[in-house]
């Protein structure tokens, strides 16, 4: 029998993504002029506030009201009538030093032996059914919004959006995991207050439809863009008004959108967040190895699709264990549990070493912080930073766990 799936996805501007923004610029600043930096920034906005908590040990020096205000206006809550405003809203900084308790188990001088920075088990996960290797139902849904800030950014076709957006895709699948139809689309967009109720809510509807959807089609392959045909339901701004939002319409706090940055709800995941985290912090860089790992297993051929689990205790260099459920879906050969053993092989889990081979000591986080952490494109890029008036520019390159760097050598270990 047929199922359904649904993901979802939020909008730059929405207020958990405003604090995983502001964290991971706080982050990549101190990283900018101090590769060593152990950094963990929460961040807190509400109306016309923004309170920084957490602790920093970094021989830089960032003014980090300054980072969370180009934060914000760069999102676009340049407004008054948003009640949190880039020139205006409040900045409460509580930083203070990183205990060194936890640090004296994470440096150790060498890389090879630094340990975990906390205990856990992180996930990735990977599969075929697109060509970045993400859950469908995800991809949609980011792309829907990520179009949609192109569009408010432009000013042109749809000249009433604010910031804050969220949206939801729902697939039929049939019962051999394929894709067959979209069913429903949820679009929530904040929108100026430009009519009565009833004439903004068609408004909305009709350019949502008309406008936005076939620009998404228009990136899609034809097979996807066949997803498309039949009777979709829409439900755009459901509620039939959307005017107030941002963190006047709710608190935003880091780390409150796991799900939207890793799979949808597809694979599974070990319930740590990633932005305001440096990479010492394996809820991030172990996250990241394990994506890593599993993209290149499923680009070489072992699976259709696999989840890849590792797991850490504070202070400890080499992880408890490795763990991958191909779901019925190898390719090889070899039990699950085979395959993990060639993975530990294959790929180093210290600590210390996934900072190495996946260059995560770079101020490569803000990029990361809205639209996924995962299925992202790498690539090498300057970026400029400025303190006391005066630039520095870093060449990095960005979502290095993307990379299928580690095919060949996959087929050459699993004997594809």
């Amino acid at each position: 029998m047929a199922y359904l799936f649904t993901s979802e996805s939020v909008s730059e501007g929405h207020p958990d993504k405003i604090a995983d923004q502001i964290s991971d610029a706080i982050i990549d600043h101190f990283l900018a002029y101090d590769k060593n930096s152990k950094v963990a920034c929460e961040t807190l906005v509400t109306t016309g506030q923004v309170v920084l908590a957490g602790e920093i040990k970094s021989s830089a020096y960032v003014d980090v009201q300054t980072v969370a205000r180009e934060v914000i206006k760069r999102i676009g809550y340049t407004k008054g009538e948003y009640m949190f405003s880039a020139d205006s809203c409040g900045v409460l900084s509580a930083l203070h030093e990183q205990s060194p308790d936890i640090n004296r188990g994470v440096d150790r001088g060498k890389p090879e032996e630094q340990g975990a920075g906390d205990q856990g088990m992180m996930f990735g996960f990977a599969t075929n059914e697109t060509d970045n290797y993400m859950p469908l139902a995800l991809d949609l849904s980011h792309k829907l919004l990520q179009e949609l800030a192109a569009m408010r950014r432009e000013n042109k076709d749809i000249t009433y959006l604010r910031p804050d957006a969220k949206s939801q895709v729902t697939i039929e699948y049939s019962d051999d995991h394929v894709p067959q139809k979209i069913k429903d689309i949820v679009i929530s967009t904040q929108h100026d207050d430009f009519g009565d109720d009833e004439t903004m809510a068609r408004k909305i509807r009709e350019d949502i439809t008309r406008l936005l959807i076939p620009r998404v089609k228009a990136q899609l392959k034809p097979e996807l863009q066949k997803l498309f045909e039949g009777n979709i339901t829409y439900h755009i701004n459901p509620t039939g008004k959307f005017v107030i939002g941002g963190p006047h319409g709710d608190a935003g706090l880091t780390g409150r959108k796991i799900i939207v940055d890793t799979y949808g709800g597809k694979g599974a995941h070990g319930g740590g967040a990633f932005s305001g985290k440096d990479p010492s912090k394996v809820d991030r860089s172990a996250a990241y190895a394990t994506r890593h790992i599993a993209k290149n297993l499923v680009a070489a051929g072992v699976a259709d699709q696999i989840l890849v689990q590792v797991s850490y205790a504070i202070g400890v260099v080499e992880p408890m264990g490795i763990f991958v459920d191909t779901y019925g879906t190898s390719k090889v050969g070899m039990s699950d549990g085979e395959i993990a053993d060639k993975v530990s092989s294959i790929f180093d889990m210290r600590p210390g070493i996934i900072e190495q081979r996946l260059k995560l000591r770079n101020p490569i986080y803000s990029e990361t912080a809205a639209y996924g952490h995962m299925g992202r494109e790498s690539e090498t890029i300057t970026k400029t930073f400025r303190t006391n008036g005066e630039e520095h520019k870093v060449d990095v390159e960005l979502f290095t766990w993307e990379k299928l760097d580690y095919v060949d050598k996959v087929k050459e270990a699993f004997g594809l």
